[in-house]
């Protein structure tokens, strides 16, 4: 009769684990990989950059306590510009300011923020630090650079995604023409993570600044604001150097139905690629967005080779043509999705500080299918074996394959 019994449970939890959906078996792995699930958030998806910056500096001037900005580059344009004239009243006021930036991400930016505006800001109370200044022989900036995206306004907002401060964000660029990306804005417990998160990398900038934490700190029980469960993943080199490439494979391997990805720079990387291919094998509709145009030659034509490779096993892969799609989001079976830094390549994978939001909300990633269908029906171009001869010739074909062989070394 305990046999019986034994036998009879066993089968429950079989068939428990079994009628999972993909949002719940994904919790559970999750869960089992180290991370937190923040419970009672509420979450806004801000699909441009027009809204994004309208609704940060909206809640900019509203702040009352501290405003914390991490982003990987803050390129000195008019945008930029009114955003901190806006900081800088701020401070004015009593509100205390905070920025990181990446010295790697500012050198290399089209308008890097001057030492002197720098200094300028310091002088009117504004606390600005370069992470990891990059300095004489130069290797020390190579490997890890801080690719976040982050704005905290008295710790009860979070805005994060795949935007940088910059006006090409609302203007486009020549080369490429409008510059698409997406950001999220969340408030609840989840905040408290993104919170310590800026607080670790000020302190790795700056390990001899005295944080005055009581001030800056919200308390330890953040209000519930919504019924969205977010789930906070955090790739700290040397920490969690593999997070971002369990997090997106475990989520590709729960999918039963759908998968819908836009990636700038989806070279793929070992695992993520493995977990495509597995998805494909068990029969779930891959779907795959990147862009026609880019600010990388090179890495365009990796990007057609996986993409003609993912093709081939039956993904539906669409070229974007309405200028360069910059966002960074993954949606699975309609139920769940992630908005973050990372792109779908060895250097965020491998290399980089990133963080992403896996976001448990019906409602947030069914506006996140509504952009992505809209985008592929009305501004892209389904990749066919005719279309990838027409845009790789062969000389880009070839060139691909020798770059593609370099990254396998990586």
């Amino acid at each position: 009769m305990r046999r019986v019994a034994i036998f009879a449970f066993l089968i429950l939890i079989c068939v428990s684990i079994w009628s999972e959906n993909a949002a719940e078996r994904t919790k559970r792995d999750f869960v089992q990989l180290g991370l937190t699930l923040y419970e009672g958030n509420e979450v806004r998806v801000l699909p441009t950059g027009e809204i994004k910056f309208l609704d940060l500096f909206g809640e900019i001037e509203k702040a009352e306590r501290y405003i914390l900005l991490d982003y990987f580059k803050f390129q000195q344009d008019s945008i930029c510009g009114d955003l901190l004239e806006r900081l800088c009243r701020k401070v004015a006021q009593g509100v205390e300011v905070y920025i990181i930036f990446d010295s790697f991400g500012n050198k290399h930016s089209d308008l890097p923020l001057s030492d002197s505006l720098q200094h300028n800001l310091r002088k009117s109370g504004i606390q600005i630090v370069a992470f990891d200044p990059v300095r004489f022989p130069w290797i020390n900036h190579l490997m890890h650079r801080n690719h976040h995206k982050i704005a905290i306004i008295d710790g009860k907002l979070v805005y994060t995604g795949g935007m940088n401060v910059a006006d090409y964000y609302l203007h486009g660029k020549p080369e490429v023409g409008k510059w698409r990306d997406m950001h999220v804005r969340m408030s609840g417990p989840v905040v408290e993570a993104y919170e310590e998160l800026f607080w670790r990398m000020w302190k790795k900038a700056l390990p001899d600044f005295l944080i005055k934490r009581g001030k800056q700190l919200p308390s330890a029980h953040a209000k519930r604001t919504g019924e969205a469960v977010v789930a906070f993943a955090s790739r700290w080199p040397r920490e969690s150097p593999e997070i971002m490439r369990q997090t997106y494979s475990v989520a590709i391997d729960n999918a039963e139905h759908l998968i819908q990805i836009v990636n700038p720079y989806a070279s793929l990387f070992g695992e993520v690629r493995d977990a495509l291919r597995r998805a494909l094998e068990r029969g779930v509709r891959v779907q795959f967005m990147v862009s026609t145009k880019s600010d990388g030659k090179v890495i365009d034509d990796v990007i057609g080779l996986e993409m003609r490779k993912l093709m081939k096993r039956g993904a539906e892969v669409y070229y974007y043509n309405d200028g360069f799609h910059h966002s960074k989001i993954m949606m699975i079976d309609g139920l769940f999705c992630t908005v973050g830094t990372t792109n779908l390549d060895a250097r965020s994978l491998r290399f980089d500080y990133e963080v992403n939001a896996f976001i448990f909300d019906h409602a947030t990633t069914h506006r996140l299918q509504q952009i992505f269908n809209n985008d592929a029906e009305k501004s892209s171009t389904l990749l066919t074996p005719e279309v990838f001869k027409e845009r790789f010739p062969l000389r880009r074909r070839i060139r691909s394959r020798i770059f593609t062989l370099s990254k396998r070394l990586l």
